[in-house]
């Protein structure tokens, strides 16, 4: 089992930027697949961008390609999302996933979730 938490969130002007982590507890965090999720206010749950057990893989949601930066640390046990050139569109609750696989995308294939970070991006 993994516990995980998310910090960085805040309130950002548009344009502005901010890094998100997520620190995961236990000694198997390299055997996890981590993944970063989104939800705004009356929407579904979004996926943003995902990372494989050795980092060497990622791969991101249509909105944010080519703008937010997925990364991990294994000898710290923490995910990372750079999220620069931020937008209004872009405020939601964040969400950090694990999953016991090489890769995963789908919101069904994570299995444990962190408590979530707000992000809010002032126009």
């Amino acid at each position: 089992q993994v516990q995980l938490v998310e910090s960085g969130g805040g309130l950002v002007q548009a344009g502005g930027s901010l890094r998100l982590s997520c620190a995961a507890s236990g000694r198997t965090f390299s055997s996890y697949a981590m993944g970063w999720f989104r939800q705004a206010p009356g929407k579904e749950r979004e996926f943003v961008a995902s990372i494989s057990r050795s980092g060497g893989s990622t791969y991101y949601g249509d909105s944010v390609k080519g703008r937010f930066t997925i990364s991990r640390d294994n000898a710290k046990n923490t995910v990372y999302l750079q999220m620069p050139r931020l937008k209004p569109e872009d405020t939601a609750v964040y969400y950090c996933a694990a999953a016991l696989k090489f890769i995963a995308t789908p919101l069904s294939e994570f299995d444990y979730w962190g408590q979530g970070t707000q992000v809010t991006v002032s126009s």
